[in-house]
């Protein structure tokens, strides 16, 4: 039975014409799956369904999700990540990723606005919800969250008085109005990865998404785990981002907005 399937030119490209025709007839697409963006059940026999291709250096993963969640879409992740993004599809858990400690922390984030140089800019605040670890150690050496960015470019933030500099090759996905992904330079220059991917596409506010359409930069504030905890409000928020600058626990990027 033919299903309400969406293949994108970028999924076609990489899946060859031939098998995106026997998704779209039915043959190789599941009546029902798990959307790999919400991870609640759909059915591409009753609903707009979009496939999304996973893709490593070797290998590759189809998923398919709600289209009013994610649209069709090409995902590369490098190649030690992508059993990560298989487990994710399946709805297990995965088994340490990113060199998380055993209590499986994972990195939240918040978005605000954040008045800098008598502006208000469009800021993302990266909080793990735990210690995490050097990738291939045990973690016995203590969070090195901070330190771990400051290898890839981030830089220390004593203060919010001045914008941070911006990080080559990252950048912020936002599509169809909703926050998908921070995106790092691949492996040897190659197509950017995902750093973070939300599970389910974030909403921003109107004032946020604005700001972030004006300026084309989001600017990505990071500070380890129970440093800055979850803000009711933005005022609140920079009271916290500016604790913690303070406190020498505070780093940040300015990245280019991806999509709008």
């Amino acid at each position: 039975m033919p299903r309400m399937l969406d293949v994108s030119e970028d999924v076609r490209a990489e899946i060859g014409d031939a098998e995106a025709d026997r998704l779209l007839v039915g043959d190789s697409t599941p009546g029902s799956y798990d959307c790999t963006s919400c991870r609640t059940p759909g059915d591409s026999e009753q609903e707009r369904t979009s496939t999304v291709l996973f893709v490593g250096e070797e290998t590759a993963v189809l998923a398919f999700a709600h289209a009013t969640c994610i649209p069709s879409q090409v995902v590369q992740v490098a190649e030690d990540q992508l059993q990560g993004a298989v487990r994710s599809i399946t709805g297990s858990e995965p088994e340490n990723p990113e060199g998380l400690m055993p209590d499986q922390a994972v990195l939240g984030i918040t978005s605000g606005l954040v008045l800098i140089e008598d502006d208000l800019r469009p800021a993302l605040v990266v909080e793990p919800t735990g210690p995490i670890a050097r990738p291939g150690t045990d973690g016995s050496g203590g969070d090195e969250f901070l330190q771990l960015l400051l290898e890839q470019g981030f830089r220390s933030t004593p203060d919010l008085s001045e914008l941070p500099a911006v990080l080559p090759g990252w950048s912020v996905l936002l599509a169809m109005g909703q926050l998908h992904a921070v995106l790092q330079p691949g492996s040897g220059g190659g197509t950017p990865v995902a750093w973070w991917q939300a599970h389910q596409p974030l909403q921003v506010t109107e004032g946020w998404r604005t700001a972030a359409n004006k300026a084309q930069t989001v600017l990505v504030f990071a500070a380890p785990a129970g440093s800055i905890g979850k803000q009711p409000r933005e005022d609140l928020l920079r009271d916290a981002l500016e604790k913690a600058a303070v406190n020498g626990l505070l780093v940040s990027a300015a990245m280019p907005l991806a999509g709008t």
